[in-house]
């Protein structure tokens, strides 16, 4: 009989209010014991699911993999369970890694000492079996998690390396660049079904539009990426590189023909620019607008709108810009617009009640993703 492949325990983050549709997501994608759970999701698998999950999901933030966990009321509990961890299946000497904590509704409570404690416990244990330990790196070949809640402590190796959100794909960003993680999010709530025509009437740097092409092809976001932090690490070796490259091919061969028009629009034409450099950057085609949200008419049937308005620190909105925002998605009778508001002021001013409110957190700025049904 062949061997049945381990399975791990892995947990995909997310950023705060999108768990659901990452849930959705990951289900999608056919992942396995997927549950709903705040903060992120947990999933179980093999290695190669793993690896799926940072080629296939347009929401999770990182995809971790547990390594242990153990009770840790005290920092020498916490020094001796990540101890006695074997790390050395992935992680030699030779090379370098990093430690990062967070800490919540325990007796340890500074999350930069509990990340030095467990750098010190890993470095002890290599030291103390091979003589020599590995480095702390800048740009670390392993990641490591650290997670304290309840006095218990969960260690995961961190997949992804530099965060998912960076498809590698934005030559160039705005003054108040959103997550394309988070772009991805907003339209799967949206409920849009990657047929209908799609617009967003402040396109910005394009992030929306290029997210919304890129899920209605079927393109796999972890293809634009050179590396994932997993393919640094000693596990990793000739014949897990050859699976990762059957796996980007088939992920490739996925890829769908023409999208639905998606139309991205702004009044600024030197944003425009940059979103359609992005959009080459990306690999797909998308309609481009100069044009004011004032001007915006349902001139070609019912279609659906989603996008991020100004607001918050970064781009402050004026009273009136917002009133005619409002005003400009009230005229588009029988069509769904999607907002992604940092504003009350938004919804004030929009007549209808919302079909559903989302609380989300772009960055540091909470907001909520509104969306509407114009009768």
């Amino acid at each position: 009989m062949p061997t049945r492949e381990p399975m791990f325990e892995f947990h995909a983050s997310a950023i705060a209010g999108t768990e659901a549709v990452l849930c959705e997501e990951l289900r999608e994608i056919g992942l396995s014991s997927v549950r709903l759970n705040r903060g992120g999701i947990p999933f179980r698998g093999t290695w190669r699911d793993g690896w799926r999950a940072c080629l296939q999901s347009r929401i999770a933030q990182r995809i971790h993999v547990l390594m242990g966990r153990f009770p840790a009321a005290t920092v020498d509990s916490l020094y001796a369970g990540a101890r006695a961890i074997d790390w050395s299946a992935h992680l030699t000497p030779a090379q370098t890694f990093s430690v990062n904590a967070v800490c919540r509704g325990s007796a340890i409570q500074h999350e930069g000492f509990a990340a030095l404690k467990v750098k010190d416990a890993i470095a002890d244990s290599f030291r103390d079996r091979e003589g020599r330990r590995p480095d702390v790196g800048d740009d670390p070949d392993v990641r490591v998690f650290v997670y304290i809640a309840n006095d218990k402590a969960a260690l995961y190796l961190d997949l992804c390396g530099e965060s998912l959100h960076k498809r590698g794909y934005r030559r160039e960003a705005g003054e108040a660049p959103l997550r394309e993680t988070l772009a991805a999010a907003i339209l799967r709530m949206s409920g849009w079904d990657r047929t209908t025509r799609l617009i967003d009437p402040m396109c910005g740097s394009g992030t929306i539009a290029i997210e919304a092409a890129l899920w209605a092809a079927n393109v796999a976001p972890g293809l634009g990426r050179a590396r994932f932090g997993f393919e640094r690490w000693a596990s990793f070796g000739q014949e897990q590189a050859q699976a990762m490259r059957d796996l980007r091919g088939e992920l490739r061969a996925a890829r769908k023909g023409e999208a639905p028009r998606i139309v991205a629009a702004d009044a600024d034409p030197a944003m425009l620019e940059m979103a359609r450099g992005n959009a080459r950057a990306a690999g797909v085609k998308l309609a481009f607008r100069e044009q004011s949200i004032v001007e915006l008419q349902a001139d070609e049937g019912a279609a659906l709108v989603v996008t991020n308005p100004p607001y918050g620190v970064r781009l402050e909105a004026d009273p009136l810009f917002v009133r005619n925002v409002a005003a400009a998605f009230c005229r588009l009778h029988g069509w769904r617009v999607g907002l992604l508001a940092g504003t009350p002021a938004y919804a004030l001013n929009m007549p209808p009640r919302p079909r559903e409110r989302v609380p989300l957190m772009n960055g540091d700025l909470p907001c909520e993703f509104l969306l509407y049904e114009i009768p």
